[in-house]
């Protein structure tokens, strides 16, 4: 670990569509380690960089939002998005690309999410309806099957339970976009800006783009079978002592009101997943960090330019018949755990 990231206040948020989904878990370094607190609500989106900066004051913040950062390459191509970053720094509010389309013919590069709601949709409506062959040509290299999860929802098609598209949208138009446009000097994207140690510097913001199904590995939790995976809160209570067993071997430390929400499963109802996976993704960002997982920076030009990379996977981007040879059978959902 380096001095710099002393100085740096660690944030995951679990994203969601609805707000009361969207949870923020940090962790900062404190009398020579790191101090990871209870997760809480987002609040609203627009102003939460302000607040993870008042609370770094002038140090540096790395955080991780689970909601996809990049564009397949094959749409940034026909789009002719050459920078990610500039392209979203340049949509504004009013910008017809956040508009899902409810039918089919409304699909366009301008207009690609669909669709806005259920009943007679189908994925291949979206292939069409944006010039691609196959749906891993709607899936970035970094969402495609690796062996320890299966391959993520496209980025485009907004049904399911995960609704990764909905989400993503409102990611960028209400809190990466603005900040992009606002404060160009003072927030920087990862891996599109540099490599992590060149962008953690004090007073600037990195964000990272996080999937905390890619943590679950790197940190011992496992769900054995359990009907409803991180939505039963038996499952949930599981895994607390394998994170609390994973903090005192890495020595870091939750404060009293975190192990308490451990210990409790984050509640007995299925929204205790929220602040189950911000803490999970909060505890795999510090496990990258402090060298116990290895970091992949991707040196590719399509992954650094428009694609983008899930910070702490490690596996080299498989191509797509690999990645179609390890998805789920049709049917099967998208959503991780």
């Amino acid at each position: 670990m380096t001095d710099a990231h002393h100085r740096t206040l660690v944030a995951h948020a679990d994203w969601s569509v609805a707000a009361k989904k969207c949870w923020v878990a940090i962790a900062v370094f404190r009398e020579s380690t790191w101090q990871l607190a209870a997760p809480e609500p987002v609040g609203d989106p627009t102003d939460l960089l302000a607040r993870l900066r008042k609370r770094a004051g002038f140090g540096a913040i790395l955080a991780g939002f689970d909601f996809p950062i990049g564009v397949p390459e094959a749409y940034a191509r026909a789009a002719g998005i050459h920078s990610f970053p500039d392209f979203l720094a340049g949509l504004r509010p009013e910008s017809e690309f956040w508009r899902v389309c409810d039918a089919a013919r409304e699909l366009s590069l301008a207009r690609p999410f669909y669709p806005q709601r259920p009943g007679g949709k189908r994925q291949a409506h979206l292939l069409e309806g944006l010039g691609v062959q196959s749906v891993d040509d709607l899936r970035r290299q970094c969402e495609r099957a690796t062996p320890h999860r299966r391959a993520a929802c496209p980025l485009f098609w907004t049904l399911g339970g995960n609704q990764v598209g909905k989400a993503a949208i409102s990611g960028w138009r209400n809190l990466l976009g603005p900040a992009l446009a606002a404060s160009p000097r003072e927030v920087a994207l990862w891996p599109f800006d540099g490599t992590l140690a060149d962008l953690i510097k004090p007073g600037t913001t990195v964000i990272a783009e996080t999937y905390p199904a890619e943590f679950y590995s790197h940190l011992g939790v496992r769900f054995g079978g359990r009907r409803g995976g991180k939505r039963a809160h038996e499952a949930r209570l599981a895994n607390a002592g394998v994170l609390l067993t994973w903090a005192r071997n890495a020595g870091v430390e939750f404060d009293p009101a975190a192990v308490a929400q451990l210990n409790a499963g984050f509640g007995p109802g299925p929204a205790g997943e929220d602040p189950f996976d911000a803490t999970v993704g909060l505890a795999g960002m510090l496990n990258v960090l402090m060298d116990r997982h290895r970091l992949w920076e991707p040196s590719q030009p399509v992954l650094r330019s428009v694609e983008g990379w899930i910070f702490g996977q490690s596996s080299a981007p498989q191509s797509p018949s690999a990645s179609a040879r390890q998805r789920p059978a049709a049917g099967a959902s998208c959503s991780p755990g």
